[in-house]
């Protein structure tokens, strides 16, 4: 199994889930975790639900450490490096998967990293964004963008509020999905199951 991958400053820790031999991988997805400084991992609940949720619907998946997290070399570098380091995953899926869709989630921080590198890669055709930070970070680029954007929120979270949330959505262009799990806070805790089920629900049948 896939245990690392190149990345700007050195190596990256990594995991790749890939569907079972002879099955048409139908997306190339990477996908990042939450904030480093705040404990944030690709083994992070939510991160391996959505991981998981994605493999059940035939995509592969790659998650990996952000620099100076687990054994992935660098430190932090207030978004600017860890954007690096998200296109360097997209680089290994395009490379690794050339003639299949790309796609590119995160979660909290790591949907901020997703989505704004992911506006700028024209090969990237579906963005998957959990619980966003939209008033913390620019999102203005994701705002705007024509591509697909799915939106998982909980309905309590506390350090990206709902009313936050909804506001951003009413603006962005489309085409765009927005679930609300009820009584779910910033981690969804409890809730984590309900994150893949809703994946599953809104990217099952989804072609683009």
């Amino acid at each position: 199994m896939l245990r690392e991958i190149a990345g700007p400053v050195g190596r990256l820790e990594a995991l790749l889930d890939e569907p079972a031999a002879g099955v048409d991988v139908r997306a190339a997805v990477v996908f990042a975790h939450p904030h480093p400084q705040y404990g944030g991992t690709m083994h992070s609940k939510v991160v391996y639900q959505a991981a998981k949720a994605l493999g059940r619907i035939g995509c592969a998946v790659l998650r990996f450490n952000f620099r100076g997290v687990g054994s992935s070399a660098g430190a932090f570098d207030e978004g600017v490096g860890e954007s690096d380091d998200f296109r360097a995953g997209l680089d290994f899926m395009q490379q690794r998967y050339q003639s299949v869709r790309l796609w590119a989630g995160g979660f909290s921080f790591g949907a901020w990293i997703a989505l704004t590198v992911a506006v700028q890669n024209p090969r990237v055709s579906t963005m998957i964004g959990i619980a966003p930070p939209v008033a913390r970070y620019d999102m203005e680029a994701v705002r705007r963008s024509a591509k697909a954007k799915f939106f998982i929120q909980g309905e309590r979270d506390e350090l990206c509020p709902l009313k936050q949330m909804q506001e951003f959505y009413a603006h962005c262009e489309e085409p765009k999905e927005l679930v609300v799990i009820d009584a779910a806070d910033h981690l969804f805790d409890g809730k984590t199951s309900e994150v893949g089920d809703t994946i599953e629900d809104l990217l099952g049948d989804w072609e683009t």
